[in-house]
């Protein structure tokens, strides 16, 4: 089973669409070796040194958090149903609403449109807010993502940078 890594007063949680089957089966968030998160949160500024996926909790000293839409895993993300998507973003909306971090960052375009019913949905800061919390869409560090690395990172250091200004 995977669980949250969260707590209060985070600057950032990052918001996965659901396990793969690696990572339910390792039991850690982004488990998968072809997932670069934890490369692309490394290189963007969020931690001082790349982390393993069985570190995850180290998040929490960089005032990070990782949660995710669906718990259900999956070989890829599209097999979830809509109805999973909208459970999940309203349950994460609960969650943000409790925790209130600085940032919410939904890691996917398309699982954030489903969730939260937003058809026309940019990369990067979005109009919507979940109480003080800024949201944010940001690439899938997934493997199955065409995205470069240098792409993601650049993503990523903009949220970075963001938080390190409103801090």
């Amino acid at each position: 089973m995977i669980t949250d890594i969260i707590a209060t007063d985070l600057s950032v949680v990052f918001c996965g669409i659901n396990p793969g089957l690696s990572t339910a089966h390792h039991g850690f968030h982004f488990a998968n070796s072809n997932n670069r998160f934890w490369k692309v949160i490394y290189q963007a500024g969020f931690t001082r040194r790349l982390l393993k996926p069985e570190e995850e909790q180290h998040l929490l000293d960089t005032r990070c958090g990782i949660t995710m839409l669906v718990e259900r895993p999956t070989v890829e993300a599209t097999e979830l149903v809509r109805d999973e998507l909208r459970e999940g973003g309203a349950a994460l909306t609960a969650k943000i609403e409790h925790y209130q971090p600085r940032a919410l960052a939904v890691l996917g375009k398309q699982a954030f449109s489903k969730a939260f019913g937003i058809s026309k949905v940019n990369w990067g800061r979005q109009t919507l807010k979940i109480g003080d919390t800024e949201v944010w869409v940001l690439p899938n560090p997934s493997g199955l993502n065409r995205a470069t690395l240098d792409e993601l990172v650049s993503a990523y250091r903009e949220l970075f940078l963001s938080i390190q200004t409103t801090a």
